[in-house]
């Protein structure tokens, strides 16, 4: 765009700005011309307008004898031509001329946008199955690749600064992209172990590997940053005489796979079925043990007193029976009558006997005291369990609550006690409810203190 307007020699003034709604590059002419048309849009007045947007550069090219030098104005920028802006022009705008007359120079605008894309498609080429590697299945890939430009001054290195819109830079960029995207598509069957006719189930995985390939040669080759690369699709000719050999070959192979793969879970299943039935087994054999031995522990407990004074009492009857006897004892030497002496005797042993007798009476009376005193046994609630099909038990609530705690119970276990009608799940039994209930709020002690 320009606007006309007189300087001090009686020159035109341009407002040079970039209004292209897409571009990569574009170089600034006057409008109405064509790029690279005359020599007159390159002369550049002394104070004219330069209007540079956020998310552009304007590049100043000054062709001199020694070479060309530039001038770089990163947007946003909005002011006059002027050497305190460019300090190059200090040495070009000739001073005779009070610095209104006009100085060459070439202005290229390069889009900084974050987003560029161009769409791309990889026309048919064979990929090889290593299982036939004769047999080539014709393949396309297309998507679209997303970049911008991030370093400039690496970009103009590698890129003549012309005209350079998506369409040209797609094209400078169609043989490299397709060289990569085939290289790597075609090895992906023998170096991913992906049979040809499912590689569009691993898209991700070989777009990521593209991807990998694409994104330092973008850089180093063209100068611009690959955001994005994405595959669209990955077209299998299913024409190809050869698409029906591979689906049937992977089909195989993988009812094959599944069918053993089936076969290996199933037995692994069997296996744990089975260790789990043997270890639930051995366990109940060993509580039930412990339970005997609890029982047995505690009728020897509830017996010793009685066992004790049978004993004590066997002790007494000898004694009584000794004591009978030393009434008729010989004490003095002479043979028959009553012996005063022995009577004395048996009279003393007989108030000791009497003495320990009461004793053992008031024990026992004691005891019996306490059993009188000591309420009976709580009822033992004992419930059937059915375990892999078979029923077990009958278990106690320690048990029960034990294999609750293993596992070895659950909500869904069905279980059976007496006056039940039909066996039911635990959940469902009140007794049992409680096994599974959650612990309250607050009831989990707090965690160990972190050693430093």
């Amino acid at each position: 765009m320009v606007f006309f307007s007189r300087g001090k020699s009686g020159g035109m003034m341009n407002v040079i700005r970039c209004d292209e709604e897409s571009y990569i590059v574009w170089k600034w002419r006057p409008e109405g011309q064509d790029v690279n048309s005359t020599s007159r849009e390159n002369s550049i007045r002394y104070g004219s307008s330069l209007r540079v947007k956020d998310g552009e550069v304007a590049v100043f090219v000054y062709k001199q004898k020694d070479g060309a030098t530039q001038d770089f104005i990163v947007g946003p920028y909005d002011d006059t031509i002027k050497t305190a802006n460019f300090p190059v022009l200090s040495s070009i705008v000739g001073m005779a001329f009070g610095g209104n007359s006009p100085f060459q120079a070439e202005i290229y605008f390069i889009n900084l946008a974050g987003n560029n894309q161009l769409r791309f498609a990889v026309p048919y080429f064979d990929v090889f199955d290593p299982r036939l590697p004769d047999h080539g299945v014709p393949m396309a890939v297309r998507g679209t690749i997303t970049f911008n430009i991030t370093d400039y001054k690496g970009f103009i290195k590698l890129n003549r600064l012309i005209n350079f819109d998506h369409e040209q830079f797609n094209k400078q960029i169609k043989d490299a992209l397709a060289k990569y995207v085939k290289g790597v598509v075609m090895n992906v069957p023998q170096e991913m172990g992906i049979p040809v006719v499912q590689m569009e189930r691993q898209i991700l995985s070989i777009n990521e590997k593209v991807q990998g390939y694409l994104k330092p040669r973008f850089e180093e080759d063209f100068g611009v940053n690959l955001k994005g690369f994405d595959i669209g699709a990955l077209d299998i000719d299913k024409e190809s005489p050869y698409y029906d050999d591979l689906r049937k070959l992977t089909a195989g192979n993988t009812a094959k796979t599944l069918n053993a793969q089936t076969d290996i879970n199933i037995k692994n299943l069997e296996d744990t079925q089975r260790i789990n039935a043997q270890n639930m087994e051995e366990t109940l054999r060993i509580q039930r043990e412990e339970a005997q031995r609890a029982q047995r522990l505690q009728t020897e407990t509830n017996f010793m007193g009685a066992h004790a004074l049978d004993q004590q009492t066997n002790v007494l009857k000898t004694g009584a029976q000794s004591l009978g006897q030393m009434g008729t004892m010989d004490m003095g030497g002479h043979g028959g009558g009553m012996n005063p002496a022995g009577m004395m005797t048996g009279m003393m042993m007989g108030g000791a006997m009497g003495q320990q007798m009461a004793g053992m009476m008031q024990g026992m009376g004691q005891q019996m005291q306490n059993a009188m005193n000591t309420p009976p046994p709580m009822p033992q609630v004992a419930f059937h369990v059915s375990i892999n099909g078979s029923q077990a038990g009958p278990f106690n609530m320690q048990q029960l609550t034990q294999m609750a705690q293993n596992g070895q119970l659950t909500p869904q276990t069905y279980v059976w006690k007496q006056g039940m009608a039909n066996w039911d799940f635990a959940k469902n039994v009140p007794e049992l409810a409680g096994l599974f209930a959650p612990p309250p709020p607050g009831s989990m002690p707090p965690p160990p203190p972190t050693s430093m």
